[in-house]
């Protein structure tokens, strides 16, 4: 995903989410958070560093170019997080989703995070069994976190095998 690609991605966000997608401005913002560095998993930058970027984006457009979906993560070791993921209705049940998740599990554990986590609207039983069918399992709810009042259910995928407690802190553990 570029800045050129917003637009699109805007109008299918407001359309896929109507009471709680994302301004235009975050687009903008999370793309800030990349660079081409992350294509390489993390390899020096032109400076010479190593600042691959904390985020990565994509999108998934049809063969005649049209927009049929996009997907995000940000990547901050050890963890992973899925920051968003949709499908065009039209493009729904072709595999399209499963692909994007495939696509974002993969870089998350090319870059060598322990686990990737997203969160999920307590009421949209399709995106959960789409991410049941591919590992996750759900570990925390947060209570009316959706503007709308909607509570979000938290899930986890580890990436690696994890031992009893891994260096990232316990999730399932009470927020204090």
């Amino acid at each position: 995903m570029t800045a050129l690609d917003v637009p699109e991605v805007l109008a299918l966000e407001n359309r896929l989410f109507p009471h709680d997608a994302w301004p235009e401005s975050f687009f903008y913002d999370e793309l800030a958070h990349t660079s081409a560095a992350a294509d390489d998993g993390g390899a020096a930058d032109a400076a010479g560093g190593t600042d691959a970027g904390t985020r990565r984006y994509w999108t998934a457009r049809t063969v005649g170019g049209e927009l049929a979906g996009y997907a995000g993560m940000m990547c901050v070791l050890p963890l992973a997080d899925v920051q968003t993921l949709a499908v065009a209705p039209e493009m729904q049940g072709r595999g399209l989703g499963t692909r994007l998740l495939g696509l974002l599990v993969d870089a998350a554990r090319a870059r060598g995070a322990e686990q990737i986590l997203l969160e999920v609207r307590a009421d949209n039983p399709g995106a959960q069994a789409l991410y049941l069918r591919e590992g996750f399992e759900p570990i925390h709810t947060r209570a009316r976190y959706y503007p709308d009042g909607q509570d979000a259910l938290i899930m986890r995928r580890p990436l690696t095998d994890l031992p009893t407690r891994s260096s990232a802190t316990d999730l399932r553990s009470p927020l204090s």
